[in-house]
């Protein structure tokens, strides 16, 4: 009795000091959220009454009473935010979307853990400049429609180098469109909004190559041409209307997945290049109001046009051919850059009408060009060859560069030639001897020189200034707090930390042995199937959990289980899979600390031994997030899930439901995760892995998601593919866990929309983007596990420098040459000429693997074969006179088959007993009885 009392008191020390430990942070949480409900006044239908705002509507928190979401949007609030919410350290999303919350936006500056920012329809009025500071894991901003007083977009936005979605629409933003908003610091941004601002300048030559998918820069004042974007080939909405830009459209032959083209109310001139018209992914292209030259488009008629007649330059008013001189006239712009000046005054199709500025005619035919002091940039046309009827072209006092073209010595009728006063150089041609040629004012005429900058050959180049940074010094004082308030945090630690020692060791001691004589002890009424008896080595389970844990852009609501829910044991049609609560306490030590064996995003797993020594790994989700999730769902989604049997799927031995507490209990791995092989050896103590090692597992989890994609009743995607969600046996082989995320697809292999799920670095761009969900992901995310396992780098290292920080960009870099991927290889696998070839090819497959776009991605059964191949082929061991089936080979045929019939006789005899499983020692017959529990449709192909 007088040890049970020493027990009790020593263990309310512990829970004392331990939550005191988190009870200065948690309280300062406290303190910022009860000042956000007196700045916001929230209506009674937003309950917020309760004094622990850990327990008030849209509000979530962790374990450690921590707010992590604030997701308030479409309230009607009104007010202003406190000056305190950068205190709320732990917050991963902000919400406010849609309110008439008003006053400038304090500093978030250090919210390191904030993810998702939404602040899009309020009435805020400034943003401070060191707003973005310190946000390193931000993944989604929306500040749509708020009257901001004019700001620029800080270079601190780069500090969140994952960023995927940037949306400012309407929100007075100035200045130019900044140079870092490239690939080299955002390798994953997907949607670059920018609407309704009052940007101008031309479009950075940085965003060329980018990801961006869908780009909004219309209703400002941006000129300049547009070629940056035929190097953005992801580009699928593109919104450049009403703008100044000018000059030619670039090749659209790269944008393959262009859809929409919206560049109507510019200045555009030329010809609409076939290109774009013949792009079979284009849905809508508006051009109206432009400068349009040459033949009128016809697009294909599922596209939508927006091409209002007469508001162009088009040669005729429908498709059609132009007339022969119309092309050459066109052909002699196009060397100029297509000049507005011609765009504006040449109308119709008769180059020798009226208003056609510079021609002069006769009887129908061009005599004279008068192309004088116009600012003309670009070359000379050879084109101009063409028009045999010419007699004078005049061109001086230009900025033309380049040669005289030597085809002008062909015109029979050229009388006059004046280029005098531009920017010529090289070689007069040999003209005859009575046309008056005029060079002067050609500081470089007649010399034999190159032309390094060939200005006029392209459209001029773009003027790039870097964005300004802003200090942060505004939050230097509630830094200071802080950092005061976890002093004495600290200190208050120390000396609970030293009392406890001196009170709580001996009672820790005897609590240990006490419960070490307990924790086999199992419920007479449990129910429980160990893998040596279900065949669970062979079968795989998995269930959906939860939603998603990031939804970039898209609004998530939270939920509490309801108490409601009976609190009895609940039993599931899925066979014998149901485990008394009872039992997993006992097992777990009661969900002890020492038998963490790991923290997801659905809650924590145990170690756990059952009585006979089996051991197993339990999974206790937490009570948020099974949120939604009805009891009926739960169930019927074990049910399903039953079905989904592979070797190399982690497998499923049971499972609890009492009152809130739903548990799965796992197969237990012993050999941990492989990021812990992969990435954390070294403090883990292990050796590296080697590179057969890496290759063996890789194929094992191909064949794993395989049967997923294609091979299973129906067809799963996993949708979170990731090192520490491959699980490692004793032999090393690898089973694919975690099917948390799991949707099952639809009939035919199709793609859902759901919301977000799934590790950010693995997440395929179309995903991320759109929620659009096909087998294409899982594809995309082995890619990058392929990656790791060559390079020895996660997938997202933010102790890389900036350019390497994002593996898959970083990869597709090194792969470029050999000597430069050597350097990428892991420097602890041992390289030889045949290591380095299979390395070679993995890294290729890889490449497929994490293409851009899904269709350009092989399924997971050509992965499985590119592997298999590289793995060593099974080889037989040496002679031997008696093999496996105990038959000599120099019997003769009765005697052999005598002593078959013996032995079969006997294995039949044995066939009832447990310990009868086949397997390679024990080969009897040529197929193998169905293990129990497999499914009945398991075929031949499932073991792959």
């Amino acid at each position: 009795m007088k040890s049970f009392l020493v027990l009790k008191f020593a263990s309310f020390l512990l829970l004392g000091f331990s939550s005191f430990f988190f009870h200065a942070v948690s309280q300062n949480d406290a303190s910022v959220m009860l000042a956000l409900r007196d700045s916001l006044n929230p209506s009674k239908e937003l309950d917020w009454s309760n004094p622990d705002p850990c327990k008030w509507d849209k509000i979530v928190c962790s374990e450690e009473k921590r707010v992590i979401r604030i997701q308030i949007g479409h309230q009607n609030l009104q007010g202003k935010l406190p000056q305190s919410l950068s205190n709320l350290t732990q917050l991963e999303r902000l919400e406010l979307q849609w309110n008439n919350i008003s006053g400038p936006l304090p500093s978030l500056s250090g919210l390191g853990s904030l993810q998702v920012l939404m602040l899009s329809n309020n009435q805020f009025s400034s943003i401070p400049a060191d707003f973005f500071t310190g946000m390193t894991l931000l993944q989604s901003v929306e500040m749509d429609n708020n009257p901001f007083s004019a700001w620029e977009i800080p270079e601190s936005l780069k500090d969140a180098s994952g960023l995927q979605n940037f949306s400012a629409n309407s929100a007075n933003i100035t200045g130019k469109i900044p140079v870092f908003l490239g690939s080299e610091s955002f390798a994953g941004l997907l949607n670059l909004h920018l609407a309704l601002n009052n940007l101008e300048g031309e479009l950075p030559s940085s965003l060329s190559n980018s990801v961006i998918q869908s780009l909004w820069l219309n209703g400002q004042n941006l000129t300049g041409g547009i070629d940056v974007i035929q190097n953005m080939t992801s580009l699928k909405e593109v919104w450049l209307h009403s703008n100044g830009f000018s000059g030619p459209l670039p090749d659209f032959s790269g944008l393959n997945v262009l859809e929409t083209l919206s560049i109507r109310d510019n200045s555009f001139t030329g010809p609409v290049p076939l290109s774009l018209v013949n792009l079979d992914s284009l849905k809508v292209v508006n051009l109206t109001n432009n400068l349009f030259q040459g033949p009128m488009p016809k697009f294909r008629d599922a596209v939508s046009v927006d091409m209002t007649k007469d508001t162009n330059s088009f040669c005729l008013p429908q498709p059609g051919d132009c007339d022969p001189r119309v092309n050459t006239l066109l052909s002699v712009a196009k060397s100029m850059n297509y000049p507005r000046k011609f765009a504006d005054n040449w109308k119709g199709n008769d180059p020798c009408a009226v208003g056609w500025f510079g021609i002069i005619c006769n009887n129908g035919n061009i005599t004279v060009i008068n192309f004088e002091n116009m600012g003309l940039t670009g070359t000379i046309s050879p084109e101009f060859a063409s028009l045999k009827s010419l007699q004078r072209l005049f061109l001086s006092n230009n900025n033309l560069t380049g040669t005289i073209p030597e085809q002008l010595t062909t015109l029979p009728a050229l009388s006059e030639l004046d280029v005098s006063n531009n920017q010529l150089y090289g070689k007069v041609p040999a003209f005859r001897g009575n046309l008056i040629v005029k060079t002067t004012g050609n500081p470089d005429i007649g010399k034999d020189k190159s032309d390094p900058s060939s200005p006029g050959s392209h459209a001029p180049g773009t003027s790039d200034s870097p964005g300004s940074g802003e200090s942060n010094g505004d939050s230097e004082s509630s830094k200071k707090k802080s950092r005061n308030g976890l002093g004495i945090v600290v200190i208050s630690v120390i000396g609970g930390v030293l009392v406890l020692c001196l009170i709580g060791v001996a009672a820790f001691c005897l609590y240990k042995s006490k419960q070490k004589r307990f924790s086999r002890v199992q419920s007479p009424n449990a129910m429980v199937i160990h893998p040596r008896h279900s065949g669970s080595d062979n079968e795989s389970v998995k269930i959906t959990v939860a939603g998603s844990s990031v939804s970039v852009g898209a609004l998530s609501e939270t939920h509490t289980v309801s108490t409601s829910e009976t609190s009895d044991i609940q039993m599931v049609e899925a066979g014998n899979m149901v485990i008394s609560i009872q039992v997993l306490k006992n097992v777990t030590n009661n969900f002890s600390e020492e038998n963490v064996l790991g923290q997801g995003g659905f809650g924590t797993v145990y170690k756990g031994e059952l009585h006979d020594g089996t051991k197993i790994a339990v999974k206790r989700m937490e009570s948020g997030v099974l949120a939604g999730k009805g009891l009926a769902e739960f169930k019927s989604e074990i049910a399903v899930l039953t079905k989904v049997r592979h070797r190399h799927l982690v497998a499923l031995l049971g499972y609890c439901l009492d009152g809130n507490e739903k548990l799965l209990v796992y197969e237990y791995m012993p050999q941990g995760t492989l990021s812990r092989h992969l990435f954390n050896w070294v403090d883990e103590g292990l050796k590296p892995l080697e590179w057969t090692k890496r290759l063996t597992i890789a194929l094992d989890v191909a064949r794993g998601v395989e049967y997923l994609h294609g091979l299973a009743h129906q067809s799963f995607i996993h949708r979170d593919l990731k090192p520490s969600n491959i699980l490692l046996a004793d032999d090393m082989r690898a089973k694919v866990g975690d099917f948390g995320l799991v949707r099952l697809a639809p009939e035919g292999k199709g793609s859902i929309e759901t919301r977000i799920a799934g590790t950010f670095g693995y997440l395929a761009p179309e995903y991320a983007v759109t929620g659009r969900v096909t087998t294409k992901v899982d594809v995309f995310s082995f890619g990058v596990i392929l990656m790791e396992l060559i390079t020895g780098r996660k997938a997202l290292d933010e102790s890389q420098p900036e350019e390497s920080m994002h593996l898959v960009t970083w990869f597709r870099r090194m792969n470029l040459n050999k000597d430069t991927f050597r350097k990428a290889i892991d420097p602890t696998i041992n390289l030889n000429e045949e290591t380095l070839a299979s390395i070679s090819t993995v890294a290729e497959l890889a490449g497929h693997c994490c293409a851009r776009e899904p269709y350009q991605r092989p399924d997971m059964g050509h992965a499985v074969n590119v592997l298999s191949s590289l793995v060593e082929l099974w080889k037989p061991s040496e002679e031997n006179t008696e093999d496996i089936y105990g038959i000599d080979l120099d019997m003769s045929l009765p005697q052999a088959l005598k002593k078959w019939q013996a032995h079969e006789g006997r294995s039949h005899m044995d066939s009832s007993s447990s310990s009868y499983l086949p397997s390679l020692e024990n080969t009897q017959t040529s197929i193998p009885n169905r293990p129990f529990g497999f499914a009945e449709s398991f075929t031949s192909a499932d073991g792959r």
